[in-house]
């Protein structure tokens, strides 16, 4: 991970050491959450004075807030413009309140990031809209999305990657060149659609690649069977099965659309069709396309085309199981405070010592 010395430097203007700046920047790029825990972890210290004064610099100066205890660990929030500014990221939305179901998997997402630093992350949407649609070539209709409506019905927003969980670039086996790699956080409170849902939302962008690397994140091994049963189920095998008779039935119905040949619209295959265009979005495929409608290629020479031109997909699926709590689901108590607007001013309380009393650290 490389972090712009340029945006370390602004954060320590603010008071805090180069340590703190950095693992500020981690936090408020792919958390918003962190507790102590996770800054010991970080910064190689103890409980005692440093994450306590670290701690008390924040709350202090207003650029956090305590919103969560369980047992004795504090969960604290990043939300201050002033902070977020310098990094010129005072718009994501790891700003805002969120769930308690938010603040878990941000967590255990927080916890994968500082333990493998060494990755290439794409950190930001248009980071990653970037190196998808210039870099690969893949079109925006293939890349997962989710639209917003407005106040009027013209003012839809298309946003990307709303999941935000980490996409990076990594060699997927000792010895082989990086190749991009998705990822998706359990939180342990996530149900087993969740991530079939998931994978169905990516199934498209999944098409596009040779070859990809996918990582299931959790607190739990006894996750990754059932995980690892799905990606095969939702993703592998379909990615594997010959295309050929899909791509016939593309040129089909595609030729038919073209030529005006629905008098009545068949749902089914209107359908099928939106879905193949951004499955089948290829120069090579349209090559295929230009010579079948020309009656170049009959219906068996087609297959025999595809067949020799079909690559395997290089698909890997990896786990990786987070640092070990007390609690694999701690319960959270939130608490009410002063803080929890866009701010600049210092908060009305303060914390005594909040790093010193986290002997048992549920996060």
């Amino acid at each position: 991970m490389k972090i712009p010395s340029f945006h370390v430097e602004r954060i320590q203007q603010l008071g805090y050491t180069e340590c703190e700046a950095r693992f500020l920047y981690i936090v408020a790029t792919f958390s918003g959450y962190f507790t102590m825990r996770q800054f010991r972890a970080f910064s190689g210290s103890r409980c005692g004075k440093r994450p306590a004064c670290f701690a008390q610099k924040l709350i202090a100066q207003g650029h956090a807030r305590i919103c969560a205890q369980a047992r004795n660990a504090s969960l604290f929030h990043l939300f201050s413009r002033t902070l977020y500014g310098p990094m010129d990221k005072d718009n994501l939305r790891n700003r805002k309140r969120h769930s308690f179901e938010f603040m878990r998997t941000r967590l255990v997402l927080l916890d994968f990031i500082l333990a493998n630093q060494e990755f290439a992350y794409l950190e930001t949407e248009p980071d990653k809209v970037n190196f998808f649609c210039n870099e690969l070539g893949i079109s925006k209709d293939c890349l997962p999305a989710k639209v917003y409506e407005g106040a009027t019905p013209d003012q839809q927003t298309i946003r990307y990657f709303v999941d935000k969980f980490p996409l990076f670039l990594s060699p997927p086996l000792v010895g082989l060149p990086p190749v991009v790699t998705f990822s998706y956080i359990d939180s342990g409170f996530e149900r087993p659609f969740n991530f079939a849902s998931h994978l169905a939302t990516y199934r498209s962008v999944f098409q596009q690649l040779s070859s990809f690397r996918f990582v299931y994140v959790a607190a739990k091994e006894a996750y990754f069977q059932g995980a690892e049963e799905r990606f095969r189920s939702v993703v592998r095998r379909p990615l594997e099965k010959d295309i050929s008779g899909d791509i016939e039935r593309y040129f089909r119905i595609r030729r038919k659309w073209e030529n005006h040949g629905y008098i009545i619209p068949v749902t089914a295959d209107l359908e099928f069709l939106g879905e193949a265009r951004r499955r089948f979005h290829e120069e090579r495929i349209e090559s295929l396309y230009e010579a079948w409608l020309s009656n170049e290629l009959t219906g068996s020479e087609l297959g025999v085309k595809i067949a020799q031109q079909k690559s395997e997909p290089a698909i890997f699926f990896d786990t990786f199981l987070t640092k070990r709590t007390r609690s694999s689901q701690p319960e959270f108590n939130e608490l009410s405070d002063r803080c929890m607007k866009d701010t600049d001013q210092p908060c009305a309380h303060r914390v005594a010592h909040p790093a010193e009393n986290e002997g048992s650290p549920e996060f």
